[in-house]
Parts: structure tokens; sequence; C-alpha cells
């Protein structure tokens, strides 16, 4: 494998890594205000304050480290997506500092005050339907060449179909993952009504999450062309993907392996991410960036590599520390520490 197929492989596990976490952490957010809005919250924060507790400081890790990794790996990224994201990427910023003023006052009261559930609850769908437009824009159509400079054409992005399909591809993926793992998590803790409501909710975000894909896949035909027709090589990745699909809905109909259930749900995204991702290959951003011609030289490159691969194979133990520690030790699953 090359330096830069190398490269670019590490940085799409971490974010791999964020869209799974970062997923979980944002949906039940939602469904810790869509339990007060609904007055289930008796039912099911409890749940969700025992999995978010020690897990929400380490969810942007894997953010961190993609971004920092692509500007190191492939430094021409840095004016392009920092010209042409200036406007996402400030809102996608300015909705992480609302939500972690959550976390900072959820001790003095937060967490029962409805505006500040309001607010952690919408940008846990926000976040990532801003953060799912630089797909859009990767794709190409959207950038706009006044002589030497770039700039983003934000009218052409947000009349395209394909960047709403995304954004709701992007919200319901979050709400079905997020709901697939708490009911794994509250079947964990024994607590079925909770396992209910959040089981009821993973069948019911399952349907327009389907949907949504369909109508990206439609869309990415008419806009995109050149990635449509790179798609065909790797349609096995969506099958088997489709398949892990299946397999995840079936458990959690029949409320049997949720473990299992919810280790289908991370192969199916698996399968479709990196599928989506290798047949995006080689542009970064279509057509001015490649993989090839914006690369940093082979010896940074080379200690790069080394360095992400380091930092994976230390945060990965470090994640099952801490579920060890404290999201699957049976005391505090079950509330009683």
């Amino acid at each position: 494998m090359s330096l830069e197929l190398l490269g670019i492989t590490v940085l799409w596990i971490f974010l791999y890594g964020y869209m799974i976490i970062g997923s979980i952490d944002f949906g039940a957010g939602f469904f810790s205000y869509y339990g007060k809005l609904r007055k289930k919250d008796h039912l099911i924060n409890g749940v969700i304050n025992r999995y978010l507790s020690p897990v929400w400081e380490v969810t942007n890790v894997f953010l961190v480290f993609f971004f920092v990794g692509l500007v190191g790996f492939f430094p021409d990224t840095a004016y392009f997506y920092g010209t042409v994201l200036l406007i996402p990427a400030s809102i996608a910023t300015i909705l992480l500092a609302i939500r972690g003023s959550f976390y900072a006052f959820a001790n003095y009261g937060a967490r029962d005050n409805q505006l500040f559930l309001f607010s952690y609850g919408v940008t846990g769908l926000l976040i990532p339907a801003s953060l799912s437009t630089v797909l859009v824009i990767s794709e190409g159509g959207f950038i706009t060449e006044l002589g030497d400079t770039i700039s983003l054409n934000m009218s052409a992005l947000l009349s395209s179909p394909l960047t709403w399909s995304v954004a709701l591809l992007a919200v319901f993926s979050v709400l079905f993952i997020s709901s697939a793992f708490l009911s794994y998590y509250a079947n964990k803790a024994e607590d079925l009504e909770a396992r209910e409501v959040l089981r009821k909710i993973a069948l019911f975000s399952s349907v327009p999450m389907m949907i949504s894909s369909f109508m990206m896949i439609f869309f990415l035909q008419r806009e995109s062309a050149w990635h449509f027709n790179q798609l065909y090589g790797y349609a096995w990745a969506f099958l088997l993907g489709l398949l892990a699909f299946l397999t995840a809905i079936y458990l959690l109909y029949r409320k049997e392996r949720f473990g299992i259930a919810f280790l289908m749900v991370m192969l199916q995204f698996a399968f479709a991410f990196f599928g989506y991702g290798a047949s995006h290959l080689p542009y970064l951003l279509y057509p001015y960036l490649t993989i090839y011609d914006g690369i940093v030289n082979q010896t940074m490159g080379t200690y790069l590599v080394i360095g992400f691969i380091a930092g994976l194979t230390l945060l990965i133990p470090s994640l099952i520390l801490l579920m060890r520690l404290f999201l699957f030790n049976v005391d505090y699953v079950k509330g009683n520490k």
C-alpha cells in the first residue's frame, strides 16, 4: 500500500470512530430532550446519563485526530477546505460550543433546565447535519473561482437536493446508531422499560434512514456522475452493509442479542462508510485536490503514519479500559454506583 493510501486509510478509521462514538453521544443528547418533552425522562434518562457521564469528554478526540492528520498528511487541504468551509465550520464550532456549555453547567441544574436541554438536544442533530456538508462539497460543483481565489457558492450548496439528502441521512443515522446502542446498554442494565422505548426508536428511525440513503444515491447520480460511476466497483461493500442492517433490524424486532445487533449496526456503517470513501478516491476535493498531488513529503508522511497508528493503538485500549471501568461495570450499568 502506498503512503498516500495508508495515510488516508488511517484518517478514515479515525473519522469512522468519531462517526460511531459521536453519533451515540449526539443521539443520546436528543433523546434526553425527547424524554423530557414526552414525559418519558423517568424511563430513559437514567440510562442515558450513565452513558454520557464518563464518555462525553473523549468523543471529540477522534475528530481532532482526523483534522490534524488531514492537514498534516495533505497540507493543501488547509487552503482549499480552510477557505470553502469557513461558514459551515463556523456554524459547527458554534453548535459544539453550545453543546459544551451544557456539560459545563450540567452539575448546576442544566439537566433540569428546559432551555439548556433543548439546545443540547437540537445541537445533537444540527452538528452532524452541518458536518455532513463537507462530504457534499468534496463532490465538486460548489466552488467559485475568481482569479487565484476560491469561495464556496452557498446558494448552490443550499439549493442542492444532494445537500439535504446527505443532511437527512446524517440525522437519521445518528438516531439509529444511538438508539441501537442505548437499547443494548439498557438491556445490559436490565432496564426493560428504557430498552423498549429505545428499541422502538431504533426500529422507527431505520426506515427514514434507509429512505434518505437511497435519496442520496439518486441525487449523487444526478449531481456527481463521476463518483456514482465509481460506486459500482464497491457494490459488494454496500450489499454486505445492507445484510448487516437487515440482521440488526431482525434482532431488534425479535428483542434478541442486543449486543450482536449493535455490532451489526457498526458493520453496516463500516461497509458503507469505507465503500463510500474508497469510491471517492483519489479525490479529496473534486476536481482540485487528490491524495497524490497534495501529500506531504515521504519522510514526514512516514513519521505521521507511525505517530497516528501509535495514537490509535493507545486510544482504542484507553476506550476499552473506560468501558470496563464504567460503561460495562455491572454495578455502574445498573446505577448502583
